[in-house]
């Protein structure tokens, strides 16, 4: 059984870590679990101690991933690198390994860039998991699906007795908003990135950008089609409209629920699920 209620808590914290830059009080002497989301608008770092709360995160701004797949590999290995050299300055220790994840049915070499990443960046890596893997670590999701609403791609995993038993994954997220945006106004597609963060705008954009989410709603209808299941939860960054569950249950005639801050789900899963800890 999820509980959203403590997960909207961690979430609520991490992001007022986030902002303020600053580390919450911890043991020096006890491990901490590092997580690095490489995502395609951004790449995150998220820290926690050994009970899974909160102790340090911060993300930047990024283009290096598209599709899932890694396409600036130098800027990538900078990210992080400087993400980790940051987070050590504030932490007051060294950081020597992480955990990553990857959109569901990466394989062979494309796998293996993105821990490479984090390798070149002088890491070990700890673990490589599913996004929505990740996401429904974080849910401490035993049954239901978890649909990762990323920046290139939209994953789905099938959680059932605590395994995860389908995964899948599409191109189409928050980049092809960004897009449609672009086209619409007819300006370039970074900026249509900073109009689509607007909230001022966020209602007009979004019914540009519906007939994406409806393509979303449809990816994750045609795996319920094959694996009837609920509950269902999104997570990801291009869930933040304040309409898109709204619009995304009525496509789907079933309700969805969404944590508060889903674009830092996922990271806070991959540390939650690394295998090793820090020292």
């Amino acid at each position: 059984m999820v509980d959203l209620q403590k997960a909207n808590s961690l979430l609520k914290e991490f992001n007022s870590i986030v902002n303020t830059k600053k580390c919450r009080k911890f043991n020096k002497n006890e491990p901490l679990k590092v997580g690095i989301d490489l995502g395609t608008s951004s790449i995150v770092l998220a820290i926690l101690d050994k009970n899974d709360a909160p102790v340090y995160g911060s993300f930047e701004f990024a283009e290096v991933i598209r599709d899932g797949l890694v396409v600036n590999y130098v800027e990538a290995v900078q990210i992080v690198s400087r993400l980790v050299r940051d987070a050590e300055e504030v932490l007051g220790l060294d950081i020597t390994e992480a955990a990553t994840a990857i959109p569901p049915g990466t394989i062979g070499n494309d796998k293996k860039v993105v821990s490479n990443v984090l390798e070149s960046a002088g890491l070990e890596v700890t673990c490589v998991i599913d996004e929505p893997e990740a996401a429904a670590c974080l849910l401490n999701m035993t049954h239901g699906a978890v649909i990762d609403v990323g920046g290139g791609t939209t994953g789905i995993s099938v959680i059932e007795e605590g395994e995860v038993v389908l995964s899948l994954d599409e191109p189409t997220g928050g980049a092809h908003m960004s897009l449609v945006l672009a086209g619409y106004y007819a300006i370039t597609v970074p900026e249509a990135e900073v109009l689509k963060r607007d909230k001022s705008k966020e209602k007009t954009n979004f019914i540009i950008i519906k007939p994406v989410v409806d393509k979303m709603a449809a990816i994750t209808q045609g795996m319920l089609a094959q694996h009837p299941i609920e509950p269902l939860y999104v997570v990801g960054g291009a869930s933040y409209f304040e309409d898109f569950v709204p619009t995304f249950s009525k496509y789907l005639k079933m309700p969805v629920e969404r944590p508060d801050y889903p674009q830092f789900v996922t990271p806070l899963g991959i540390a939650k699920a690394s295998i090793r800890t820090i020292d």
